[in-house]
């Protein structure tokens, strides 16, 4: 026999009220069940949990670091149900790195306004599905397909490509550059999440690359000189930085922006945060 909850809040009802009778009460059930309860929860421990009296009801030492741990175990049940029931009282969207760019102020406040009763957040996750295959988000803003056929995804917008690269770099003077222009460079990607790849380039003029393995990383390491990004425009958005400069790639293929969920249980409000995102890359 397994411990189970009941039995849990049995034991806490009867140190909280002080008395089996009160706990009874307490619990809506007879003082016989609420002596049931516990004498079964004793025998599953093996371990006596209470001292009583003719007067009074006290845990034993080791009752009391029971106690203390059914607490929190009666926490984190009633965190799980609630979790459970947020599906459309809350809603998590996860990106990698630069959410929606300019756009992300202007999706947060029309979100709020449109729908007040679900709660949006939205959580950087350097994971390929942004948080979504982990559980931690969702919905999620991704801008690289996905093989996964257990996610059904939808392109809301594209962005241009910027090359990202140390202001003191002779580059940084131009305007703009071309794909070209950075074939002898190191070009610094996220294999994991990045939205750029030697791939981009031909194959007989394809840049060195070394790893990143986030945002930060990656600014702080192309700000040394010693490598070049091309990243989506959100970016160029959501990190101005010291010593960076960001140059418009003219002859790069833009980054499509997707907006991806679960294929066979989509969140609730996932029509409704399509609708908005297409909206906002329209305008």
């Amino acid at each position: 026999m397994d411990v189970e909850l009941r039995q849990l809040r049995c034991l806490i009802a009867i140190v909280d009220e002080g008395t089996f009778t009160d706990a009874a009460i307490s619990l809506g059930v007879s003082q016989a069940a609420v002596s049931r309860t516990l004498s079964a929860l004793e025998k599953r421990l093996g371990v006596r949990l209470l001292r009583r009296t003719s007067r009074e009801t006290s845990p034993t030492a080791v009752g009391l670091r029971v106690v203390a741990h059914a607490r929190r175990v009666l926490a984190e049940v009633d965190n799980l149900v609630q979790e459970a029931r947020s599906g459309h009282a809350e809603l998590r969207i996860g990106h990698a790195w630069s959410a929606l760019g300019r756009r992300t102020l202007a999706f947060q406040h029309r979100w709020r306004e449109a729908h007040p009763e679900t709660q949006m957040h939205l959580l950087r996750i350097n994971s390929p599905t942004a948080g979504l295959a982990e559980g931690t988000a969702d919905l999620a803003v991704i801008r690289r397909p996905l093989e996964d056929r257990r996610f059904e995804g939808a392109i809301v917008g594209l962005e241009t490509r910027w090359c990202a690269l140390a202001a003191s770099d002779p580059l940084a003077r131009r305007r703009s550059v071309r794909l070209a222009d950075l074939s002898s460079r190191v070009l610094l990607v996220d294999q994991r999440t990045g939205t750029t790849s030697a791939d981009l380039w031909p194959a007989d003029a394809r840049p060195a690359t070394q790893e990143s393995r986030d945002i930060d990383d990656w600014l702080t390491v192309i700000a040394t000189g010693r490598c070049v990004g091309v990243t989506a425009q959100a970016v160029v958005d959501q990190y101005p930085r010291p010593g960076i400069v960001y140059l418009p790639v003219r002859d790069a293929e833009p980054v499509a922006v997707r907006l991806t969920w679960w294929r066979d249980d989509p969140h609730p409000a996932t029509r409704a945060v399509l609708e908005l995102l297409a909206e906002l890359y329209r305008t």
